[in-house]
């Protein structure tokens, strides 16, 4: 049995609380406030094939630790998980390693729309959580640019009620804006070639399809006014489309990259100080459903090399939520609204159960990112060296108790 006691909620209640468990364990919760545990929509935990970067063991202790006890994992893998004999096999690898982690996560995956293999989509749809397209280029080689095999994607899934997850850059205009700023290596360019007009495009085109063929919509890592106008217009319209932000551009700008080079690119890109100020209000008025990490792990020696050469993807996994509880602290954000953009929305949209995984959290604990404490293999955050007030002190997975570090 685990017990807290004087534990603080949301609302400002003091109660006590007991969990059933093979542990027998007894919290004190003065100090601490109760939250649903969060739900990740957006990771990438690279298994299989880049182990060197996550794994699902180093990736679910950075979960548990950060108060996540569930995440949907993106299908860009080495092999992409394009088939239903390469999702089998990596749903192996995943049991496999969270076993050998001793940590009970919660998780389900995307299959990978690939041009060949559409034809297995219907095999998979009870054992996926939705179907993601690349539309433009990233990590991996699951682009999907051809209008055809878009349609034929959008019209399968909408045919069998499964959600399409969306990355929305239009890859002709990609191309496009890289020949144009060709010989380029100031990292600063990135934001140039992809612009807020390729990920309006996309967006658009996307929109469009989803209203076809009456096929669910959630657009990943919005990041401009262009694409929120359209989403909001889509929503007012009925259409079943959601939209998620993601911390990286909630808290920081395209300065960054200026600064701190690689280890502040990512796919879409960072943008300036008037777009994030939208997401902000898209996030106060609703029209921002959820918050996925987009935890893409690479390694410092990856991330050193010159832009061309250096990878995006920024690991997020161990300081999504103690950025939101810092955005609190800042009142920039309510703690119920929290809840919502992590927890319960995800719930709806993605059709899930309720669970009683919760998260202790610390609301006046300040401490520094310190790369040397993070959990993610990777081993480098682009928040290092930022001082964040508020952090999860436990978390309770399926009945197992994991202890945040204090220091």
């Amino acid at each position: 049995m685990i017990t807290l006691k004087n534990i603080q909620t949301i609302d400002g209640q003091r109660i006590d609380k007991t969990y059933p468990s093979e542990e027998s364990c007894e919290i004190d919760g003065t100090g601490l406030t109760i939250m649903p545990a969060a739900i990740d929509p957006h990771v990438h935990f690279r298994t299989p094939g880049a182990e060197h970067k996550e794994s699902w063991i180093t990736g679910a202790k950075a979960c548990v630790h950060g108060g996540y006890t569930h995440v949907f994992d993106m299908p860009n893998n080495v092999p992409a998980c394009s088939t239903v004999e390469r999702l089998e096999a990596k749903m192996a690898l995943i049991e496999q390693q969270l076993k050998e982690a001793g940590i009970p996560l919660r998780y389900h995956l995307y299959f990978g729309a690939d041009r060949k293999t559409l034809d297995q989509i219907p095999l998979v749809k009870d054992k996926i959580i939705g179907v993601k397209i690349f539309m433009g280029s990233s990590t991996g080689d699951l682009l999907m640019d051809k209008v055809d095999d878009l349609r034929q994607a959008f019209e399968i899934c909408g045919k069998h009620d499964i959600l399409v997850a969306v990355h929305a850059e239009d890859e002709c205009l990609i191309q496009q804006r890289m020949a144009e700023f060709k010989g380029q290596t100031d990292f600063r360019v990135h934001s140039k070639i992809r612009s807020p007009e390729v990920a309006e495009a996309a967006v658009k085109q996307a929109i469009d399809l989803a209203r076809e063929f009456n096929t669910r919509l959630y657009i990943l890592h919005v990041s401009t006014i262009n694409e929120l106008e359209l989403i909001r217009a889509a929503k007012s319209e009925g259409l079943k489309v959601y939209a998620e932000a993601c911390p990286h551009h909630l808290f920081m700008t395209e300065e960054a990259l200026g600064t701190m080079g690689a280890r502040a690119q990512m796919n879409p890109p960072l943008r300036s100080a008037k777009h994030q100020m939208a997401l902000w209000q898209a996030i106060q008025d609703g029209s921002i459903d959820t918050i996925g990490s987009d935890h893409a792990p690479h390694s410092v020696e990856e991330k050193n090399q010159p832009y061309g050469k250096a990878p995006s993807g920024v690991p997020n996994m161990d300081t999504s939520m103690a950025l939101l509880l810092n955005a609190y602290n800042d009142g920039r954000l309510s703690l119920e609204r929290i809840v919502e953009l992590t927890r319960t929305r995800a719930q709806e949209i993605f059709r899930l159960p309720d669970n009683d995984d919760v998260v202790l959290v610390d609301l006046h604990k300040t401490k520094i990112v310190d790369e040397a404490k993070l959990y993610t293999r990777c081993g480098w955050s682009p928040y290092a060296g930022w001082e964040l007030k508020g952090w999860p002190s436990y978390t309770i997975c399926q009945g197992k108790v994991f202890t945040c570090r204090q220091d």
